[in-house]
């Protein structure tokens, strides 16, 4: 098993849920947290689980964001009048990783980190290789043109279980995408119920 696929692994049985609904997800077997204590049964979960909990889903749906960069999104979204929870969304949605994943030029969020930090993305044009980019409704994101036979990229054209949502065009013969718009919460295809509102409770805290 590789690094990324270890950690993928440990993600979801510490959460307790298939984050990205992967089919190898060892949640499919096993149902239960790691070592030796997963088993046992839990008991009511407070407040301040519930929200911590909420944070670190979000937190690792989109490949394990540090704390840092995660709280300077949180602030950004809450100086903006309106539903904080739905701004986090929209910004952690508009990260050039979050796009390319999206886009499906490569099969995990994880995998879609290391693709911008290795040069293999355009943003308009110009090379950009840093993951937390933010990326602009109107942009044209691309696989630079050395890169489209990566069989990293071919595989990811190929899956089945995720479709390109429709605040994204992707078009894989020409391996481009545009970001439409920035999308909501309803419109984000989580495979697992996602709460941003308390992770707003938990840093309003």
């Amino acid at each position: 098993m590789s690094k990324r696929d270890s950690v993928k692994h440990k993600i979801d049985r510490r959460l307790g849920e298939n984050l990205w609904g992967r089919p190898k997800s060892p949640l499919n077997n096993r149902a239960y947290g790691p070592g030796q204590h997963g088993q046992r049964r839990k008991g009511k979960t407070s407040d301040y689980g519930l929200q911590l909990r909420a944070k670190q889903k979000l937190k690792g749906y989109y490949g394990s964001i540090t704390e840092k960069a995660f709280k300077k999104l949180y602030t950004e979204a809450s100086r903006v009048k309106g539903d904080t929870g739905e701004r986090l969304i929209g910004l952690l949605e508009s990260r050039l990783d979050a796009i390319v994943y999206r886009a499906k030029f490569v099969p995990t969020v994880f995998a879609a980190r290391q693709f911008v930090s290795h040069g293999h993305i355009l943003v308009n044009g110009k090379r950009v290789n840093i993951p937390s980019y933010q990326v602009k409704v109107g942009d044209k994101i691309e696989v630079r043109e050395r890169s489209k036979q990566l069989g990293i990229v071919l595989e990811a054209n190929q899956l089945a279980e995720r479709d390109v949502p429709e605040y994204v065009e992707a078009d894989h013969s020409k391996q481009t995408a545009v970001y439409v718009r920035v999308p909501a919460l309803s419109d984000v295809p989580y495979p697992v119920q996602m709460e941003p509102n308390l992770v707003v409770e938990f840093y309003s805290r």
